[in-house]
């Protein structure tokens, strides 16, 4: 079954967002009050948000990158990202670009990401799961957003702009002043509202929902189903059959958002100050059983109890579980 369901995604499927760290109240750039956890992060009024942009290189290529999370506080610091401790299970993987650093500090990655293709979803019929859908960045093989410093240390740090363009949801960039402006996306964690970004997905369904880089490198990060402090993972639920209409406070799910009715509002069960957060995100696909209301949820915790009383269920079919495939989304903030 577990197979089967994958291989549905693999073709059709969508997905979520979420996650990055700091632990201070800040003010974004409207000045209103808003939890920001990535130090270098400003949140914008326009559901944007502003990252220091960083320049690279791939072989003769410039590639121009962020960094989110970093496996410890020093290199936390350095970057001026959230803190990831379980980020440093994924040392040695498959699911990390091992880099290296000139001596002008310039970080030179094995791959990089195909910017050109252009993204294409068609939603279904009742909105998910899509009939069709393509992403439009690709990576090259062996590029993932993880990457593996000389010292050890690892960095979630997603390739956004090259030569063959730029990811979808960059709004601006400004190569000369250093910075990147990014859209957000709404969500749920631990009860309350979160902005996270999204970059890089190991579905191509999902890739092309989320408007993200497919990076399928990414999935080998351990392991499926793990939420501990062992797993490079967290998880995440992304509701498939939740109520729509704009307007209506009870909407949720992947079938609102391919309706064009707003984001499907993912919950994620940590955020960027708890030691089992990771913006790398195991997704949970989580249908409501027949003759079961859907209702707004929240927090993690309240689904996995409608799973254990058979009100939710995987999709298409089975046991509520992971789906499957990661999605790279960093927390930025509470709003």
């Amino acid at each position: 079954m577990h197979n089967r369901r994958r291989a549905i995604i693999g073709s059709l499927v969508g997905t979520l967002s979420v996650a990055t760290v700091s632990m201070a109240t800040a003010a974004s750039a409207s000045g209103s009050s808003t939890r920001v956890f990535v130090p270098g992060a400003v949140v914008n009024p326009d559901h944007t948000v502003t990252l220091p942009l960083h320049k690279g290189r791939s072989g003769s290529r410039t590639v121009w990158f962020v960094v989110t999370e970093a496996s410890d506080s020093n290199h936390a610091d350095r970057w001026h990202a959230s803190v990831s401790q379980k980020l440093a299970n994924a040392v040695g993987t498959s699911a990390v670009q091992k880099v290296t650093v000139d001596r002008d500090g310039t970080v030179v990655f094995p791959a990089s990401v195909d910017f050109t293709p252009s993204r294409s979803v068609a939603p279904g019929p009742l909105g998910f799961p899509p009939v069709a859908a393509a992403p439009g960045a690709v990576g090259e093989p062996g590029y993932s957003p993880l990457v593996q410093l000389p010292d050890g240390a690892i960095l979630n740090a997603p390739q956004l702009a090259n030569a063959s363009g730029q990811a979808d949801k960059v709004v601006a960039l400004d190569t000369a002043a250093g910075t990147v402006r990014y859209g957000l996306t709404d969500g749920y964690a631990r009860g309350n509202k979160v902005v996270y970004i999204s970059t890089d997905a190991t579905d191509p369904g999902a890739a092309a929902i989320e408007d993200v880089t497919y990076a399928p490198a990414l999935n080998a990060a351990p392991f499926a189903g793990g939420d501990g402090t062992d797993s490079a993972r967290a998880s995440l639920a992304a509701v498939t059959n939740g109520q729509t209409g704009v307007g209506n406070p009870q909407r949720q799910g992947l079938n609102s958002a391919l309706k064009g009715e707003g984001d499907p509002l993912n919950v994620l069960a940590w955020t960027p100050n708890q030691g089992r957060y990771s913006p790398l995100w195991d997704v949970h696909f989580t249908q409501f059983a027949p003759g079961v209301t859907p209702t707004l949820q929240k927090e993690f915790t309240g689904i996995e109890k409608l799973a254990e009383a058979g009100k939710v269920t995987a999709f298409p079919t089975g046991p509520w579980g992971p789906t499957g495939f990661i999605v790279d989304c960093p927390i930025i903030a509470q709003v």
